[in-house]
């Protein structure tokens, strides 16, 4: 097991990386504050993990309440949150009872607005089985809902007590959500680490076979890069946007073709290269960057090539993006691999070439 710490002063917590993980009450039994827990978990993860932990938390002597919701990006909704609030207010839950987020993405973001929500803040822990939620959702404490103008639009920051990937759970993972989840993890490559980008694209086809050591390696360094960055910018007041790198392309991709039909990390896949041949127009990267680029997301078994959505549908949506300031759009875009930049200044004309031939 390898451990690393979220530095936030007295909202610090570890994040706990290895196999076998479920299986250990001493990660997660200390940062109770009582001995009751709510796990939301969702249909998918259910039949394959619930028993095991509920089993680990019992023998603690720990009293749990659970709700299953349905599986889907398509479902990070309100009235799927609510689910959430039914369940804890029909099982009595107090301001010191855990909710604890078993699942992906989707999971861990609902659980943690949830957790912001009830009684105006209850503790929770995430325990992602996904490779996109232990690498990045998991961490840094964004937590929210999706709304049909935009994604991830009703949300708050709050941090959790621990991160448990155990890195068994991505033996259950389907090959396409593994790619997706391998996006993420180019992304820290691109935007902070050179050298990682350049190990990834020697050990891309270990990461897709599940090798145990190049696995536990992406995981550690993705929550290294992520640590290091919300450790100074917990609220994305300035430089934690980096890590939204394909992200207002992506999540435009993600609401225009209608939540689920993309994966999160399928359309920020795609979302990056919009990105590196922006930056490629603005004079920053070469083309051969930009391939470089494309050929490591295509490694990752991910589509380097967005939908032709029309440069209206992609203005629209990406309108709602949460890096709109001043009503001026700002983007994600690269200076050079491994150094990202924040900037408002993309001339339309750039802009609209880019979106004209998303491919």
């Amino acid at each position: 097991m390898q451990t690393l710490t979220v530095d936030l002063g007295d909202r610090s917590y570890p994040i706990h990386i290895g196999a076998g993980l479920l299986g250990r009450g001493e990660l997660i039994l200390p940062h109770l504050a009582q001995k009751r827990v709510m796990v939301v978990t969702n249909t998918t993860v259910a039949p394959l993990y619930l028993a095991q932990l509920t089993a680990m938390l019992e023998a603690g002597g720990v009293k749990v309440a659970q709700v299953v919701l349905p599986d889907g990006e398509a479902y990070k909704n309100w009235e799927t949150l609510n689910l959430v609030f039914d369940a804890l207010l029909t099982d009595r839950a107090e301001r010191k009872t855990t909710l604890i987020a078993l699942g992906g993405g989707v999971i861990g973001d609902m659980t943690g607005f949830a957790a912001a929500c009830y009684q105006r803040g209850v503790p929770f822990i995430q325990i992602p089985t996904t490779l996109l939620s232990q690498v990045d959702s998991s961490v840094g404490g964004k937590t929210g809902i999706n709304h049909p103008l935009g994604k991830n639009m009703i949300g708050a920051f709050y941090q959790p007590k621990v991160v448990l990937a155990d890195t068994d759970t991505l033996k259950t993972l389907p090959a396409r959500e593994l790619s997706a989840g391998l996006a993420e993890v180019i992304k820290y490559g691109l935007i902070w680490d050179a050298d990682f980008l350049a190990w990834l694209e020697a050990n891309m086809d270990k990461l897709r076979a599940l090798d145990a050591a190049a696995i536990a390696h992406a995981i550690y360094r993705s929550c290294e890069i992520k640590a290091q960055v919300v450790g100074q910018d917990e609220r994305e007041g300035g430089i934690r946007a980096i890590l939204n790198l394909g992200h207002t392309f992506g999540h435009a991709i993600e609401t225009g073709m209608g939540y689920g039909n993309w994966l999160h990390g399928e359309a920020v896949a795609a979302g990056m290269v919009l990105a590196a041949r922006t930056s490629q127009r603005m004079g920053w990267l070469a083309g051969g960057d930009v391939e470089r680029a494309r050929a490591l997301i295509r490694a990752a078994g991910l589509p380097d090539v967005a939908p032709d959505l029309g440069v209206d549908t992609y203005l629209e949506y990406m309108g709602h993006d949460k890096k709109v300031e001043g009503g001026k759009m700002r983007f994600v875009l690269l200076k050079r691999l491994g150094e990202a930049v924040i900037t408002g200044d993309v001339p339309t004309e750039i802009l609209n070439e880019v979106l004209t031939t998303p491919g």
